[in-house]
């Protein structure tokens, strides 16, 4: 451990990881489902749950690397836990004299992108953090960094639970209050959980789910509905000239239109249609068990709509629509429906344009703009 600077209270920390008696502990769900949220969140292929020993890091819970121990000199965790107020972010590890010779930056899984949040018990102590990793370098959004920050403070609860639950036992005549007590926060955090695998699927701006929420969507309709050769179709909606309104009246007024337009089509979907928002000013339809021709009338339907809804900047929509087949991807389906949003712009906007599962055929409205 020579190559390892140590936190100031580096004795009390070790005392206090060692009084939580988690270390080398069987898998826990409660873990596991923390490091999933934390990959989804920050879009990140790795994450973890670690604890700092004397001379290892010790894996709790983790997606995309192994569980189990690694050397503390190699650990990143072990940095991240000199500064427990903040998270540790690393964008580029091998441009980083502290990483670029560790031996998981030149060597498997050649981590690039590093961001742990350490683990601080309500006495100051930094036992270890929640970290996820990339193999390219990259950044995170403040939101992104926000809810790894929260997941490291629910990490911390999950561990104090379990020293409660284990003074429980010693405690049988108030058994009932600490059990009382356990399961209101045992609720609270799943009700955190559920909050914060909400914000990862969902649009902030129109509160309608988003690009990822969008793309579980429609693969599951690919192995479903795709497999069973039952028909459907995805459409991708974009708002016709909407830079020229952010140009013209700013930004905020842009956002209203999108919320406007997002209402207005989620108002035409109907059962079973979801409307999701891609970025900007596209939104994406996913339909499943429909034929091309009934998700034409649908979307010709959301594209009135829009033309006709009150708004304070009235504006149109352009779609475009691809039929959906067995042998399809997500990529190839969205490729698809962008030739036939290209179409429809070329036409003249305002107007739906679909296109077959074979690329060769497409029909336009025949609307102008």
């Amino acid at each position: 451990m020579s190559t390892t600077t140590l936190p100031a209270n580096e004795a009390e920390r070790l005392a206090a990881l060692v009084g939580y008696e988690i270390l080398d502990t069987p898998p826990d769900q409660a873990f596991q489902d923390l490091v999933d949220i934390a990959a989804a969140a920050c879009d990140t292929p790795m994450a973890m749950v670690t604890l700092i020993d004397t001379e290892r890091q010790w894996v709790k819970a983790a997606v995309g690397m192994p569980t189990g121990e690694c050397r503390r000199d190699d650990s990143l965790c072990t940095h991240a836990i000199l500064m427990p107020h903040q998270a540790m972010v690393v964008e580029d590890a091998a441009a980083d004299t502290r990483f670029r010779d560790n031996p998981f930056v030149h060597g498997g899984p050649r981590i690039r992108f590093y961001a742990g949040a350490p683990l601080v018990t309500p006495d100051g102590h930094a036992l270890g953090a929640v970290c996820v990793m990339d193999v390219q370098p990259r950044t995170l959004s403040p939101r992104q960094l926000g809810a790894l920050e929260g997941l490291a403070r629910q990490a911390v609860a999950q561990i104090e639970l379990r020293r409660a639950y284990r003074e429980l036992r010693h405690h049988a005549s108030e058994r009932a209050w600490y059990e009382g007590q356990l399961e209101a926060a045992q609720r609270s955090l799943m009700e955190e959980n559920a909050q914060l695998v909400h914000a990862t699927l969902t649009d902030a701006l129109t509160g309608l789910p988003n690009r990822r929420a969008a793309n579980l969507d429609l693969q599951h309709v690919l192995e479903t509905a795709g497999a069973d050769g039952v028909p459907f179709a995805v459409a991708i909606v974009d708002i016709d000239f909407f830079k020229a309104i952010n140009d013209r009246h700013g930004h905020p007024v842009g956002d209203v239109v999108l919320r406007e337009v997002a209402q207005a089509l989620v108002g035409r979907a109907g059962p079973n249609v979801r409307v999701a928002r891609l970025g900007g000013e596209e939104f994406v339809v996913v339909m499943p068990a429909t034929t091309l021709a009934a998700a034409w009338a649908k979307c010709e339907a959301m594209r009135a709509a829009v033309e006709g809804a009150e708004m304070a900047h009235p504006v149109t929509v352009s779609i475009g629509i691809a039929a959906g087949t067995s042998g399809d991807d997500v990529p190839a389906l969205y490729a698809r429906a962008d030739l036939a949003l290209y179409r429809a712009k070329q036409g003249g906007r305002n107007r739906v344009v679909s296109m077959e599962a074979d690329g060769t055929a497409s029909t336009s409205s025949g609307l102008t703009g």
